[in-house]
């Protein structure tokens, strides 16, 4: 691969409890992880983002980092996370782990240091300690602000355990520099930045406290540390709803490329679908960035649910958690807007079980819960556990071959249709149709430009530099398809020659 091997890769995104359990404990590790690369290379990704596995008390899935430069027990050890990367690299898959600036976890020593020394230190100058609470409220719900013994209040912008960091404090600022460098020289191919948007605060810590200009400048720094080493992406969290304050993070002194939710979070319209494309298209082209295109995460209710919903959109604000959902027609549209989102400009991201077309979990007992979210909205608001329940790999019943032991989270009895054994020996399953679309992706498609094709108000059509052309129908009706001399690829049958709604092909 070339060093911009990610403008156009495809990047499956792990999330390491819920993955493979290789010790038999119920919770996924790096044992696991190890094991089934052989499926992820049969799969066809050029790279894997591992959500955090750092030592961390887990309130929130590991976003709570104790310590930046190991990994936590329950993963294994770091020389295990070396050897993941050199068997990775192996198979031509690169690395990419996330690294979480703007807030560390109560357990960290910088957190103990600070309580131990007092207000006024130098040690809690590295957080946001103040006499007085502020009136900001927790993006999970609650007071932003905690109190310590002393009777000092620190800042949290996510759950207590999450402190934010000063980034004003040069300190901090060496911290994360020499944080880079470390997982860098372990060979990592890039680095994905969580809340990218978040860490500098206005002063007096009231009013707006997201995309605040001072952020521009960690990432400047960030880019001349990732430019050392050549052929390392960075890739930011940015949810933002004005493009143009979105671009500025993408000049080509700071960060590569970034995740474009508004494609994540764009119902399943046609004119709303090219209005996203095409506003997208024009924030990254000018800059030299390539777009990237994601439908799901561990934040987010998985995609086949949401599409079986009469409101397709996604709002973190409204989750819509429970509200009842077609899965035959989710499951039909997640497969024709997988072909749609392989097919555009740029980088494309599959989140675990995506490809096994798996759906939101809704039905999880409350006792077994375990996002903060769920504590923090006093059992009012289910949080993100449906979308991280382990994966089943074989079997007729749990834990479908995830492990020798208990999963960490259940397991729906009806996912033994779902397990990658029984996928493998279907041809009409979504994991073939992923396997294949990835192997044309390869080939035809990934980095490059589109050019639009007019095939009616409610049909999407449009063809690449590669000569292959992709026309998803979001109508009600059977479409005919442009013309062509070959199909190489549908997300569902042909009607009697005819593109059936909710469908998409890829043409020569």
């Amino acid at each position: 691969m070339s060093e911009t091997w990610w403008r156009g890769a495809a990047i499956y995104q792990v999330y390491p409890r819920s993955f493979a359990d290789g010790n038999g404990d119920g919770v996924g590790d790096l044992a696991g992880l190890r094991s089934r690369l052989p499926y992820l290379s049969d799969l066809g990704v050029n790279a894997v983002w591992i959500t955090p596995w750092y030592p961390s008390p887990l309130a929130d899935g590991g976003y709570d980092v104790a310590d930046y430069r190991d990994i936590d027990p329950v993963f294994g050890t770091l020389a295990e996370a070396e050897r993941f990367i050199a068997e990775a690299h192996a198979r031509d898959i690169k690395v990419i782990i996330d690294v979480v600036p703007n807030h560390s976890s109560t357990a960290s020593e910088w957190f103990k240091q600070a309580l131990a020394a007092g207000p006024g230190s130098p040690e809690r100058e590295r957080f946001w300690f103040r006499d007085e609470p502020g009136e900001w409220r927790s993006i999970f719900g609650g007071p932003a602000w905690t109190q310590v013994p002393d009777g000092q209040w620190y800042l949290h912008l996510f759950a207590p355990e999450q402190p934010d960091l000063n980034w004003t404090n040069p300190e901090v600022h060496a911290e994360f520099h020499d944080v880079l460098r470390f997982w860098f020289d372990r060979g990592v191919d890039g680095i994905r930045i969580d809340s990218a948007a978040l860490l500098a605060k206005p002063e007096g810590l009231t009013g707006r406290f997201e995309d605040l200009d001072e952020v521009h400048d960690v990432y400047r720094s960030w880019r001349r540390i990732s430019d050392e080493y050549g052929g390392r992406v960075l890739i930011g969290e940015v949810w933002l709803p004005d493009q143009e304050r979105f671009a500025r993070y993408l000049r080509p002194d700071e960060l590569h490329t970034a995740f474009n939710f508004d494609f994540l979070a764009c119902p399943w319209d046609p004119a709303r679908l090219r209005s996203v494309i095409e506003r997208t298209l024009a924030t990254h082209v000018p800059l030299g960035a390539p777009p990237t295109w994601v439908l799901s995460n561990h934040d987010v209710a998985r995609v086949v649910t949401r599409y079986g919903r009469a409101d397709t959109s996604w709002d973190h604000g409204d989750r819509r958690d429970g509200v009842p959902s077609d899965l035959g027609l989710g499951f039909r549209r997640a497969r024709a807007a997988a072909l749609l989102a392989m097919a555009l400009p740029g980088g494309v991201y599959i989140y675990q079980g995506e490809e096994l077309g798996l759906p939101e979990v809704d039905d999880i007992p409350g006792e077994l819960r375990q996002d903060p979210i769920w504590t923090r909205s006093g059992h009012t608001v289910p949080g993100r556990d449906g979308c991280r329940v382990p994966l089943p790999w074989s079997g007729d019943e749990p834990p479908f071959g995830f492990g020798a032991g208990r999963p960490w989270l259940p397991q729906p009895e009806d996912w033994r249709k779902l397990t990658v054994e029984a996928q493998t020996a279907d041809l009409g399953s979504m994991l073939t149709l992923y396997r294949t679309a990835l192997r044309i992706r390869a080939r035809l498609l990934g980095d490059g430009t589109l050019t639009w094709r007019e095939h009616g108000p409610e049909v999407l059509a449009f063809t690449r530099d590669s000569g292959l052309t992709c026309v998803t129908n979001l109508s009600a009706a059977p479409v005919p398809l442009p013309p062509h001399e070959e199909i190489l690829l549908t997300s569902g049958p042909l009607d009697e020659g005819l593109l059936p709604p909710d469908t998409t092909a890829w043409l020569m």
